[in-house]
């Protein structure tokens, strides 16, 4: 990756740091590694306000540069800061809700005389803004997340379960390049390649907090597929994460055993023209709970308010942020107050479900520009029966 794209990064997360006084980042998250270096690495990115970036790192040992320093454990980062004639720093950003407890205070003693603070809000806000560069490659991901999509109805055969046919399409996710690995924000928020829902299994609770749930396979992983045959008048829908690149494009689309009931295309219908709405009032300066609300009126309006974003346990949001986790900023939920901004990437998720018949609607990933939305993905998105 050019570096200079990764100081653009690093420059976003220092803007919000200046705000709040803080003179350097210690970085050693995945996702945020990730982001502000690169790649994925064992080790520290010491991130001061003023000067260049340091990766102090202790593996791979194959990674070399002027601003490399090799170490064992975190306690040497002091003393390398000082052989570097660098400041340590009197208020230090830690990434407080991503870091174990034991991991935290560790860092935090590192320097005794500095005020530690937690800085994932600061990370997650720079990061909900993308640059030009990671923009291209979510439009690469999203070329790759159709073509597979476009292959779906190949891979079923009559007599499947649900089970059957989600491993089928994780295969050919696989086969068409996606990484098969799902990074979501959050502890307590965990799933494999993505779900396939069909039938009443659609309607599940969930721990989790995702759009619709399902009942899985197993407790230890309530979500997904339940192992039921796909049967004559249900719908499937499939919603696989598209991580090409290390972004993760979002994209759901809905097929069918047979014919399905007037309601279900109904009920569809109204999700297209949920999308069809929001896609011409989303824009630079417009709020994220105006979003949900404009939805789910036309939701009501119709007569699928009960039965929108899920029956038992209703998702209280029509859309969120993508980038290098499922989970990003911002979210289109009631009480958020955030104003979109250009250059933001978000999945926007209009679902409903039928009972007896399964889930039906859509969701595709866009990016806000100065004046509106571009959709990324472009697969068909009418019901395909299979």
């Amino acid at each position: 990756m050019l570096q200079p794209e990764l100081k653009t990064r690093r420059d976003k997360i220092r803007v919000f740091m200046a705000k709040k006084g803080i003179n350097a980042a210690l970085i050693t998250c995945n996702v945020n590694m990730l982001y502000t270096f690169g790649r994925v690495v064992c080790g520290y990115l010491y991130l001061p306000l003023n000067s260049p970036a340091i990766l102090f790192l202790k593996r791979p040992h194959n990674i070399t540069g002027e601003h490399v320093v090799s170490i064992r454990k975190p306690e040497e980062i002091p003393g390398k800061l000082k052989e570097l004639e660098l400041e340590v720093p009197d208020k230090l950003m830690l990434e407080g809700d991503e870091l174990p407890y034991s991991s935290y205070m560790r860092l935090s003693k590192l320097f005794p005389d500095a005020e530690i603070v937690n800085g994932t809000d600061i990370i997650r806000k720079a990061r909900s803004v993308k640059t030009e560069y990671e923009v291209e490659v979510f439009r690469r991901s999203a070329q790759l997340h159709t073509k597979a999509y476009e292959q779906i109805p190949s891979v079923y055969q009559k007599g499947m379960t649900d089970l059957d046919f989600s491993i089928e399409i994780e295969r050919l996710m696989r086969k068409n390049g996606n990484l098969g690995l799902f990074r979501v924000f959050g502890q307590s928020m965990e799933i494999f390649m993505g779900s396939v829902l069909s039938g009443n299994n659609a309607a599940a609770p969930s721990p989790y907090d995702f759009a619709l749930g399902g009942a899985g396979t197993h407790h230890s992983l309530p979500i997904g597929v339940n192992g039921a045959p796909l049967i004559e008048g249900h719908s499937v829908m499939v919603d696989m994460g598209g991580n090409f690149y290390g972004y993760m494009c979002d994209m759901s689309r809905v097929f069918s055993i047979g014919k399905l009931t007037d309601e279900a295309y109904a009920a569809h219908n109204t999700c297209l023209k949920i999308q069809k709405k929001l896609s011409e009032i989303i824009a630079p300066k417009v709020i994220c709970e105006d979003i949900y609300q404009v939805a789910l009126e036309i939701a009501k309006a119709d007569g699928f308010e009960d039965k929108f974003m899920g029956i038992e346990q209703q998702a209280h949001f029509i859309g969120h942020g993508i980038g290098l986790e499922i989970n990003e900023d911002p979210v289109f939920a009631p009480r958020i107050k955030t104003e979109i901004e250009p250059g933001m990437v978000f999945a926007l998720e209009p679902k409903i479900v039928i009972p007896e018949v399964g889930p039906v609607g859509i969701e595709n990933s866009w990016v806000v520009t100065s004046e509106g939305v571009e959709k990324l993905t472009k697969a068909p998105e009418e019901i395909i029966e299979l």
